[in-house]
């Protein structure tokens, strides 16, 4: 079977409820992973997702902030939910397939924008990539897809300038040797990087910017890894640039993968 699977951080799901159908049916999504839901559970519209198409709905969420959920079109197993740092945000969620794949959907935090490991907000985000590396280091990851927001720009050509972001919150040395540790250490794939190496690619550019896409100052901050044994199961990856232009968009973008179960 064949399944087209997606990751988008939404910025709210109830404001940006028609870009969901709309993505939805133009790019055929199986399972949807969003971020940023911003609403708590009695909030969330069951209703009109179920109308999209999305039958099964499995959500985390919390008033006003964070919020992950996983959309399908077919039954899913609801696993353990983490509790990084056990601040009780909303931040995780995990499902299985009946193939028995999981796919944690996660939303690192941002960091702030003091790059201080003593400021507050940047060392909770280092403490969460810790998290992670440490829940899955030394085990057996098999058949498990990580995906979500990660805040991270790992690479030189995940942003538009290395040099001036190199001290920039989301591109620092500290926070882009944690996320490859999970790729290059723990024992995952970069989907993205896999199919589509060497090439300049962002999934995130500022509001601030009048012309996001003529100044193009952009980050790679959404990812989808794969542990290796199912790494040969995925047929395509892409980044779709253009939803940024949608009406009221998000300021991400989605990441697809396609991966034959």
């Amino acid at each position: 079977m064949i399944i087209k699977l997606a990751s988008w951080n939404i910025n709210s799901i109830r404001l940006r409820i028609s870009l969901i159908e709309k993505f939805s049916n133009e790019f055929e999504i199986d399972i949807l992973c969003l971020q940023e839901c911003k609403c708590e559970e009695k909030d969330m519209p069951y209703e009109v997702l179920k109308k999209i198409g999305y039958g099964y709905i499995y959500y985390r969420g919390q008033k006003s902030y964070n919020g992950v959920v996983i959309l399908s079109k077919f039954e899913l197993k609801r696993e353990e939910c983490f509790d990084f740092c056990s601040t009780n945000e909303a931040r995780h969620i995990c499902c299985s397939t009946k193939e028995g794949i999981h796919i944690h959907n996660f939303y690192v935090p941002a960091g702030g924008n003091d790059p201080n490991p003593k400021s507050p907000k940047f060392d909770y985000k280092l403490k969460f990539l810790d998290a992670i590396n440490s829940t899955f280091s030394g085990k057996k990851t098999s058949k498990t897809i990580i995906l979500g927001d990660f805040n991270v720009a790992p690479y030189p050509i995940d942003v538009w300038s290395h040099q001036q972001m190199k001290n920039v919150v989301s591109h620092t040395e500290v926070e882009t040797k944690k996320l490859k540790y999970l790729i290059e250490t723990v024992g995952f794939k970069d989907v993205i990087r896999e199919h589509m190496p060497g090439k300049k690619l962002y999934s995130w550019w500022s509001y601030r910017s009048r012309d996001w896409r003529k100044s193009n100052r952009g980050r790679r901050l959404d990812h989808i890894f794969s542990s290796h044994d199912i790494m040969g199961d995925f047929l395509s990856a892409s980044v779709e640039k253009e939803i940024r232009d949608w009406f009221k968009p998000s300021d991400h973008v989605p990441v697809i993968a396609t991966i034959n179960v």
